[in-house]
């Protein structure tokens, strides 16, 4: 694949996660340094402990090869929390045909963040882990998720959001992500041109600030925004007024 994609077509982006979907897994632990498996879980014991009902319906959007729902499951079971519903959202076919393989018990859809296939006010929890980058119009996908959520519902996002200011450990990441993510990503991959598509999404994506103006004017309210590892990754937890 040329290395050409950007973070403005939506089309090309779908269809390099196609050819990397094999790789993804690997992808998301050389991005995290093999740390994102513990945020996702801290991600997800937060928002179920925020809300006290049971026999929650859960989405994972932009899900990938289902390493968030696999979070989701392991984590409520060992709360005690009843989940009647997991489902998958996805644009990538190669993504979701890896996530078939890995999860039995979940229900997958193929659709984009901004054309959910579900009712208004149907689910109680969204979640999307480091995919929100890749989503080409931000407004249109959290009017989409402030749509389906029901009143009192919560949207939790992880992503590797933009700093404002950067510190020396934010140069190192840099030069890690600009030069050994390509290099070692595109040798197990053979797709550098992806490999370098991914570092370069995290750079031009907005800071957690931007993100959560985004949000609030789509009708969302902030409950909590945290950096974890020293702000390599963010977590965003909002709610969807009741």
């Amino acid at each position: 694949m040329a290395n050409t994609i950007t973070t403005n077509d939506q089309s090309k982006i779908i269809d390099m996660f196609n050819n990397i979907s094999s790789t993804y897994d690997l992808l998301n632990r050389l991005l995290s340094f093999g740390i994102d498996q513990r945020w996702r879980k801290t991600a997800c014991k937060k928002v179920l402990k925020g809300l006290e009902k049971d026999d929650l319906t859960i989405i994972d959007v932009a899900c990938g090869t289902g390493d968030m729902l696999i979070a989701w499951k392991e984590t409520s079971h060992k709360l005690g929390r009843n989940i009647s519903s997991f489902v998958g959202v996805d644009p990538s076919v190669g993504m979701l045909n890896v996530a078939r393989e890995k999860i039995s018990w979940c229900n997958f859809k193929e659709g984009k963040a901004t054309e959910l296939p579900f009712e208004d006010n149907s689910i109680d929890i969204i979640s999307i882990t480091y995919g929100i980058r890749n989503v080409v119009d931000l407004e249109s996908a959290f009017k989409e998720f402030y749509r389906v959520l029901k009143p009192g519902g919560r949207l939790v996002i992880l992503e590797f959001a933009k700093q404002e200011r950067e510190s020396a450990l934010d140069k190192f990441a840099k030069w890690y992500l600009h030069q050994m993510i390509p290099l070692i990503g595109g040798l197990i991959s053979k797709d550098k041109g992806a490999y370098k598509y991914l570092p370069d999404s995290i750079a031009g994506f907005i800071t957690s600030n931007e993100l959560n103006n985004i949000q609030k004017n789509c009708g969302f309210e902030i409950v909590e925004t945290k950096d974890y590892s020293f702000k390599i990754s963010t977590m965003f937890i909002s709610k969807k007024p009741e």
